[in-house]
């Protein structure tokens, strides 16, 4: 059974696909697996590192301005296009596949229409909410589109009935155990842990926010804190610094530049603040974690947004647009959720009953159905 997978641009496309892929190749033992990606994004690294054949395309998205800069960028967009749906036919031709997968980016468009064309089973999986203008074209076309929540099912017109897989989740988050998280990490049973991050990169934004909510919360220690502000957040590890803060510790407060065992942190957490990327938001509703969470108004399609409001809309999570973020509203969002203890655990039960925690296995059966 030959399976190739178009997917790239960002780890949020790339490690779920290499999830699905690993457990194919994990327990179909006549599988041969084949990515596309580009050379120039983190499919070029995450995926040969996985232990996966990988072939290159050339290709990018258009940018939305009149300025000279981008019309010159979008007229090179137009010449990759064009170039690469021969480079993905050369691509197909030669592995041979039974099915081809797309699971988002740019590089989704061309190999997954030169697979309709050449009249090879097709598939495609939406992470978001709102989807992206690649996967609202190739869902008239392909023979079956996976959605990790049913909210997107509205804004596409698929040539066939979607299927909600949900969005493969790491094995240790799903393993996690909140007690022996929170013995790890030294918290005590009668304190509440909040854990906040903007990402692996941070966020300035919440940084910004957080930072009186950090400093007010080491001084009066109501509860225990963890932090990150990112890779890009190295200033902000300094103004804690002058602040008293001793290797990122004060109090019940601990910042950091980066999580590297969010496993336990998340595990442990009573309260989770970030971003509302797919991946996050599945790991939050698959740990059955109250949320509060700030969408970056930076993405494609305002597209965390959506996310964000199919937590809000069934009661499962709480928003705070950034426009509107202020260390003030930020405090007062956390006092009021710590401060009721039934409204907390209301909207945890709420999270757990949107996880998908088969998402994996779900996905992989519909690949598998296409290819025979």
């Amino acid at each position: 059974m030959r399976i190739l997978f178009a997917t790239g641009g960002t780890a949020g496309h790339i490690n779920p696909a290499l999830a699905v892929a690993s457990y194919i190749r994990e327990t179909v033992s006549d599988s041969e697996i084949m990515f596309v990606g580009t050379s120039d994004h983190m499919e070029a690294r995450l995926v040969p590192s996985a232990g996966f054949d990988f072939k290159t395309i050339k290709i990018s998205g258009f940018k939305r301005s009149f300025s000279p800069s981008a019309i010159s960028h979008n007229i090179k967009t137009v010449l990759r296009l064009i170039k690469s749906s021969g480079e993905s036919k050369k691509i197909i031709t030669d592995f041979k596949p039974d099915v081809v997968v797309g699971f988002g980016g740019y590089v989704s468009g061309p190999v997954l229409q030169s697979a309709v064309k050449l009249g090879i089973p097709t598939c495609i999986h939406e992470q978001n909410a709102f989807p992206g203008i690649t996967n609202k074209t190739l869902a008239k076309e392909v023979d079956k589109v996976m959605l990790t929540v049913e909210d997107a099912k509205k804004h596409l017109e698929p040539k066939n009935p979607v299927e909600v897989t949900g969005l493969p989740v790491r094995g240790e988050l799903l393993n996690a155990d909140k007690d022996m998280a929170r013995a790890k990490l030294g918290i005590p049973d009668d304190k509440y842990l909040v854990l906040s991050f903007g990402g692996s990169l941070g966020a300035k934004p919440i940084n910004e926010a957080m930072y009186d909510v950090l400093i007010s919360s080491a001084a009066t220690e109501k509860y225990y804190h963890i932090h990150s502000v990112g890779t890009n957040g190295s200033e902000f590890l300094d103004k804690f610094a002058a602040e008293g803060f001793v290797n990122g510790k004060k109090g019940t407060v601990e910042v950091r530049q980066y999580i590297d065992n969010m496993d336990v942190c998340m595990a442990a957490a009573d309260l989770v603040i970030g971003r509302a990327g797919a991946s996050s938001l599945s790991e939050i509703e698959a740990m059955g974690k109250a949320s509060i969470l700030i969408p970056s108004p930076y993405v494609a399609e305002n597209h965390q947004y959506h996310n964000a409001m199919a937590l809000v809309n069934r009661n499962a999570g709480f928003i705070v647009e950034e426009k509107d973020l202020t260390p003030t509203l930020l405090a007062s969002k956390i006092d009021d959720l710590l401060s009721n203890r039934d409204k907390l655990k209301e909207v945890e039960k709420n999270a757990k009953a949107m996880a998908i925690t088969d998402s994996r296995e779900r996905i992989a059966d519909i690949i598998i159905s296409l290819a025979k």
